[in-house]
């Protein structure tokens, strides 16, 4: 087995440009499934990178709610309730509502995510929320998320700068006074934290007795599934009493298999594989072609169909391998440019990695096989 890689792999490179055009065909293959489940990924960690970093053991919301982007609130007396179970440290209501920024330089407004709560509680474990908590306490102070789209203005620039950064959201005149990082998702291009008391400024005909999101902290050492079965017991069916990690669930369900987002990059995914694995046949079966009459005087010679069959596989493993690599090369400049570009999460993992040469494994596998039926044609009478 091992003598017989040389002849895959110098029947291969006997032809160098088709050798060329069958790695560019593998390596487009590659970055077409990359970056279908590069961005499906993305999309998704975008969507629950808000509940992840919340800094709470047990979630409260409205049982009509589907998604972050169409939140229902329910009343605040519900977190008082769960205060008072047996386990429960402490009890934070989140506000959200969706307000309209004004770019600063093109005076064009842009919907935006506005967060409320109490400044006194650590709510976000995102990076520099903590740093700018107090700013937020005077009147009409906000925070900006730095990896919002551009489209709101040169914010993070201007801030960095020293300058003092000052704009309307929903007709009122509010300052920036800190920076911090969240990130564009499917529910908002951008994002602003704020105090509980400026969110109601910003929105006059809401009150603080209707809450959007309620975050429940258990006693340290007190198991946290125990305390949810109790909030489930106590608590009226009006509100659903969810763990972190059933929060995180419930958000990244829903554009899983409410939308058609999953089924659009599985389907692209899916049309890489069948394109790559047609230019690996059309190679494949070309390259056979070309050597039939070798392969026809090796079967004159005594070599066994499977031998014959074990060249080809070779040079459909070589070609997987060799148009692999550049094919994740490419990707990584790829993947930063859509970061950059859209402010999406979009990073290179081991996993993803791993899948997709396994996937390009069986496109080229599977191209072999069907090119073996030509092999089988060799006759060595046709020949002698």
């Amino acid at each position: 087995m091992l003598l017989a890689i040389p002849l895959a792999w110098l029947q291969l490179a006997r032809e160098k440009v088709r050798l060329l055009v069958a790695l560019a065909g593998i390596g487009f293959a590659v970055i077409l499934m990359m970056m279908q489940l590069g961005f499906q990924e993305a999309l998704f960690t975008a969507a629950v990178n808000f509940h992840v970093n919340l800094k709470t053991d047990i979630v409260l919301i409205n049982p009509q709610t589907t998604t972050l982007f169409a939140i229902k609130n329910f009343s605040r007396r519900r977190l008082y309730q769960a205060a008072g179970v047996d386990g429960v440290e402490s009890v934070t209501p989140l506000y959200l509502d969706f307000g309209f920024w004004r770019n600063p330089e093109t005076r064009k407004t842009r919907q935006i995510l506005i967060i409320g709560f109490d400044p006194n509680q650590a709510v976000f474990s995102l990076p520099g929320v903590a740093e700018y908590l107090n700013q937020i306490k005077l009147p009409d102070v906000v925070l900006f998320d730095e990896n919002s789209r551009p489209e709101y203005g040169p914010i993070t620039e201007q801030f960095k700068e020293g300058k003092i950064v000052s704009t309307e959201v929903s007709g009122r005149k509010v300052t920036v006074k800190g920076l911090f990082q969240l990130g564009a998702s499917f529910s908002a291009d951008g994002n602003l934290i704020t105090s509980d008391v400026n969110l109601l400024r910003l929105f006059p005909a809401r009150t603080l007795g209707l809450i959007d999101i309620g975050l429940i902290n258990v006693e340290p050492g007190v198991d946290v599934s125990s305390v949810i079965s109790t909030l489930k017991k106590t608590l009226p069916d009006d509100v659903l009493v969810l763990s972190k990690q059933g929060f995180v669930r419930f958000e990244r369900e829903y554009w899983e298999t409410s939308t058609t987002i999953g089924f659009i990059f599985t389907l692209g995914t899916m049309m890489g594989f069948i394109v790559g694995m047609v230019i690996v046949y059309q190679i494949l079966y070309t390259d056979v072609s070309d050597h039939l009459a070798e392969y026809a005087t090796l079967k004159a010679m005594g070599y066994k169909s499977r031998f014959l069959y074990s060249v080809v596989l070779q040079e459909a493993f070589i070609l997987a391998v060799l148009g692999f690599i550049p094919g994740v090369a490419l990707c990584l400049g790829l993947y930063k440019l859509v970061r950059d570009g859209t402010s999406l999460p979009m990073f290179m993992t081991v996993d993803r990695v791993m899948t997709v040469f396994v996937l390009t494994l069986m496109m080229c596998v599977i191209s072999g096989v069907i090119a073996m039926r030509r092999v089988q044609a060799a006759d060595p009478a046709d020949i002698f």
